[in-house]
């Protein structure tokens, strides 16, 4: 995905599903969007930071759970 913002409170995002590019856009009315930091130039989210983003929810206050532990063979 390409993600791009003009204003805090503005998020544009384009994503290739393999059969076509898809566009999303969304405006908040109260609140700003808050990005994860810039890594070499970009931002890298999973599908659930995405979720969380287009949510207006602060990401820097969410605890990721714990993996699943994979079955041990005795």
């Amino acid at each position: 995905m390409h993600y791009e913002t003009q204003c805090a409170n503005y998020l544009k995002a384009l994503h290739w599903d393999g059969t076509g590019l898809c566009l999303f856009a969304k405006r908040l009315e109260r609140s700003r969007f808050v990005w994860p930091p810039l890594i070499e130039g970009g931002v890298v989210l999973t599908p659930a930071q995405f979720a969380l983003l287009i949510e207006a929810m602060d990401w820097r206050r969410t605890v990721a759970p714990d993996p699943p532990r994979l079955p041990v063979q005795i």
